[in-house]
């Protein structure tokens, strides 16, 4: 049999040796390092799984930047992200495996991006590179030529939230911010002009997903972590709609249905200096 029933969001390095070379398969690179940008491309070209493309985080996992008007990871738009998706080969019934150096972080987001355009086959590689490495998978710098497809996507509308739409929300929705407890609180601000949170949101550090080995949670641990959270509407928001990824990730993975995502984030939601900006801690950290 070729093809295989998505039981989990993740795969295990493990299962990845027995199929590198399935039929219909994509594997993406998705390392990015936002200090340098061009790093990630630069450990790509110097060795990756074998039969990997690189996914970019800046040129193709993200649309352009204005400043002033969006976030600093806006959403591709829809005829960008399709004309990327033909590029690289995928069809709608593609099976799809997205990693980075470990932590799953840049890697979420492309498998948020290809679950949005109705991809439904992707994996994130649990451990990533660093893992596939650990347990003596081979690297490569000879880089595939996919043979180019013609999928046509029509995204999700429905998965994310307008800055309006947010500020507008209904009072049961839960907002979760992924960033580090110190950025939530408004302690520190490493990235972005102004320090603090969305009104009413909670911190969920998307770090907490992750094992002291850097791997995810199991599900029933990741169960576990939001089983306080209450049954209502979810809505995930980080510094740029990146790491908002990972919880949204966890959060199919512990078994809850898709949230929603804030893709704009805290570096959109500050370009208006007549939205509120809270400071401190709201509700529980999760």
């Amino acid at each position: 049999m070729n093809g295989y029933f998505v039981m989990s969001e993740l795969i295990q390095v493990e299962q990845l040796f027995t199929r590198t070379d399935l039929p219909g398969q994509v594997i993406l690179d998705c390392r990015f390092d936002l200090q340098a940008p061009n790093k990630g491309l630069e450990q790509y070209r110097e060795g990756h799984i074998p039969g990997a493309l690189y996914a970019d985080l800046a040129e193709q996992l993200s649309g352009p930047c204005v400043p002033g008007q969006t976030g600093r990871h806006p959403l591709p738009s829809v005829e960008q992200w399709q004309a990327t998706l033909r590029q690289w080969g995928i069809e709608p019934q593609s099976q799809v495996v997205v990693y980075d150096q470990g932590n799953g972080m840049f890697a979420a987001r492309a498998w948020w991006l290809l679950k949005w355009a109705g991809i439904d086959k992707v994996q994130l590689l649990d451990g990533g590179l660093a893992r596939w490495q650990q347990l003596g998978g081979d690297c490569t710098r000879l880089v595939p030529v996919p043979q180019p497809s013609e999928i046509q996507i029509t995204p999700r509308a429905d998965w994310t939230i307008s800055a309006q739409e947010l500020a507008d929300r209904d009072a049961s929705t839960l907002v979760l911010d992924a960033r580090a407890l110190a950025r939530y609180r408004g302690d520190i601000e490493p990235l972005d002009t102004q320090a603090g949170h969305i009104p009413g949101a909670m911190n969920a550090d998307f770090s907490k997903n992750l094992a002291a080995d850097g791997r995810f949670l199991s599900s029933a641990e990741l169960a576990q972590r939001f089983a306080g959270l209450p049954n209502a509407a979810l809505v995930c928001y980080c510094g740029s709609g990146v790491t908002a990824c990972h919880n949204l990730l966890a959060l199919c993975e512990s078994g809850r249905l898709m949230p929603t995502l804030y893709p704009g984030s805290w570096s959109e939601w500050i370009t208006d200096p007549q939205r509120a900006i809270g400071l401190g801690t709201e509700g529980p950290v999760w």
